[in-house]
């Protein structure tokens, strides 16, 4: 999540200063570029790799600041939540074994962070986006207690004026409020970074921006958000509206999302891309910078643009342009920002030299892109692909084609060439290309979690198939060294609910009544779904009362009769009991047993989100 340390308190004069420093940088970036000061003779890559932490029960643990500390290495760093850590990669110059190099401390870094984590009863876990979360651990209970994420969440809800709202639609449905930024601690990704030589800037980043959507399509591996099957990769969705700070109103303004693709190509060099960024998002975040760097450069030292960056780093394009400092010199390179974590290391590789090999491998025609493409075709297959992965139709240069073709038949040689002209060494070319050729010739991530998600699904409660499915994950994670070799589920054996808290094993497919609503009609409800207790609500989901099939028997005659206008409102009990979805159950089964009741509605706050049966609990307590 970038610079943790910022002012936190708003004051005036200090973001007068800090704009001061923000058109300093830009000046000094400038006279860096003018001056062909910006490096230009090598070539380096790095990566970012964001990993879950999971507890005892496959669900989000909340002990990352202190594997961080047992971890105690200086390429690890928080993210937002609790249960997110983040591995910084070295920059290694992109030749020959260039790719073995990255993967080999990859792994050593992941296995550091295994150890760790297992000597605090924790797993590490790479995914998109973790099947188990649930919205209780995206309360701020669960936010990484640093004063950059609280500041950051602070700003982005002032800059909104309400709560956040989301609205995903896939095969199911996801229509969701949150009051904190934390529905972007959901995601997790796998970032990559290529160094750009600044004259060729715009022609890399208008490339970067053209194969976005079919290498996303052949990486997706985030389908599932609290059980609902969305899209291919929702993360894309999700990163967006979780920090969307534009306001809804009557009147028709064109404001553009912090999380975007970008509305047009981009013409120019790096220091017009970052003005154009000054002028359309205002600065959310300030700290104290003590001298100008502007002055350094002429003192005959490399600024580190600090401003600039933490301005930057708070505008979240799926391609971001970067600026840094390395071995004393300057350079400028884009992040690869989409691409999400897993199903493997091995498969992160595969990504991570497939989308280098096509930047570097970019046919001469696209040099100049503006002339050749339409640039709301090239953002129409980066939805696609989020959307719906490698079954989804590419415009590629004016044609139609299976996103799968287009790489299989298109892309890859192209990364190939690419990959050939860096030296990158053959086998392992031949190495990384078959993971993306074989993962589309069989499986996506996303579509293996889909699969067996479903099938989970027919065999168990909701919950329990996602914390199966995370438990799998982990499973084939350590099995396996790439995507295509998982196999599906075929069995389960004896699964033993890790339900701990009354959202976890609620339902939440729920049928209710209106207080005007006919008894007979409420009798009904309850015949035709085979259900005993039917909750009560007014006109905004608020619970009201409860009736259930026992309650019910005492008004029979009156219920039964056609012609009485009996009411819900006269049937329904009042007095109800009810539990939280952060209730723990032990807690809500002792409350059943004190009172000889067989349900709890369930709330999130006032609202009524589900229902706690004695079915519910049969096979997790002898209730």
């Amino acid at each position: 999540m970038g610079e943790q340390k910022v002012n936190t308190k708003s004051d005036h004069q200090a973001r007068i200063e800090f704009l001061r420093h923000l058109m300093e940088d830009l000046k000094s970036l400038e006279y860096m570029f003018e001056k062909k000061m910006i490096e230009d003779d090598i070539v380096r890559i790095g990566a970012e790799q964001e990993f879950c932490l999971v507890n005892e029960y496959w669900r989000p643990a909340k002990n990352a600041l202190e594997v961080l500390e047992a971890i105690n290495d200086s390429h690890f760093t928080t993210e937002l939540a609790r249960f997110n850590l983040e591995i910084n990669l070295d920059p290694i110059e992109l030749k020959t074994d260039a790719f073995k190099k990255v993967e080999n401390q990859l792994k050593s870094l992941l296995e550091k962070a295994k150890t760790a984590a297992n000597n605090n009863n924790t797993k590490i876990l790479l995914t998109g986006i973790l099947p188990s979360i649930s919205k209780h651990e995206l309360d701020l209970e669960f936010m990484t207690p640093f004063d950059r994420y609280y500041a950051l969440n602070e700003v982005l809800k002032k800059a909104k004026g309400e709560n956040f709202r989301m609205n995903f639609a896939g095969v199911d449905d996801l229509p969701i409020m949150h009051n904190s930024v934390m529905f972007e601690a959901c995601n997790t990704s796998f970032q990559m970074h290529l160094q750009i030589a600044p004259d060729d800037f715009a022609s890399s980043y208008n490339w970067a921006q053209t194969i976005a959507g079919p290498v996303l399509g052949a990486c997706v591996n985030s389908p599932l958000l609290l059980g609902k099957e969305l899209w291919s990769e929702t993360r894309i969705a999700l990163f967006q509206q979780s920090i969307d700070t534009r306001r809804v109103s009557l009147a028709q303004t064109e404001q553009q999302s912090r999380v975007t693709f970008g509305n047009s190509w981009f013409t120019g060099t790096i220091v017009d891309f970052y003005k154009h960024e000054i002028s359309k998002f205002r600065t959310l975040l300030t700290k104290e910078i003590k001298s100008s760097s502007f002055d350094e450069l002429k003192a005959g030292k490399i600024p580190k643009l600090t401003a600039l960056n933490l301005h930057n780093g708070t505008i979240y394009r799926w391609n971001r342009p970067c600026y840094g400092v390395g071995n004393g010199k300057p350079h400028v390179r884009i992040e690869n920002r989409y691409i999400p974590s897993g199903p493997t290391a091995t498969d992160e590789m595969a990504n991570f030299a497939f989308w280098v090999g096509l930047m570097k491998g970019r046919p001469t025609e696209f040099d100049d892109i503006p002339r050749t493409l339409d640039f709301e075709d090239v953002k129409s297959n980066f939805i696609r692909a989020a959307r719906t992965g490698t079954e989804s139709i590419m415009n590629w240069r004016g044609k139609l084609i299976p996103l799968d073709q287009l790489v299989l038949e298109v892309l890859l040689p192209i990364s190939k060439i690419g990959l050939e002209r860096m030296k990158i060494d053959n086998d392992d070319i031949d190495k990384y290309l078959d993971v993306i050729r074989d993962r589309l010739l069989k499986s996506t991530g996303s579509q293996w979690m889909v699969t067996n998600y479903r099938y989970l699904k027919k065999q168990l409660k909701p919950d329990d198939a996602l914390i199966a499915l995370t438990s799998t994950l982990h499973t084939n994670q350590e099995s396996y060294d790439k995507v295509s070799e998982w196999p599906n589920l075929q069995s389960i054996k004896f699964f033993n609910s890790t339900a701990t808290k009354v959202g976890h094993l609620m339902t939440s497919t729920l049928i209710t009544a209106k207080t005007s609503d006919l008894g007979l009609l409420t009798l009904n409800y309850m015949k035709w779904n085979t259900i005993h207790h039917l909750p009560v609500v007014n006109n905004d989901g608020t619970l009201v009362g409860l009736i259930t099939w026992q309650h019910l028997k005492q008004f029979w005659d009156q219920v039964q009769d056609a012609n009485n206008s009996i009411s819900a409102r006269e049937i329904m009990i009042t007095d109800v009991f009810t539990a939280q979805t952060s209730t723990p159950l032990n807690k809500a089964i002792a409350l059943m047993k004190k009172h000889k009741i067989g349900c709890l509605p369930v709330l999130q706050e006032t609202q009524l989100v589900g229902i706690l049966t004695l079915k519910d609990l049969i096979h997790v307590y002898n209730a």
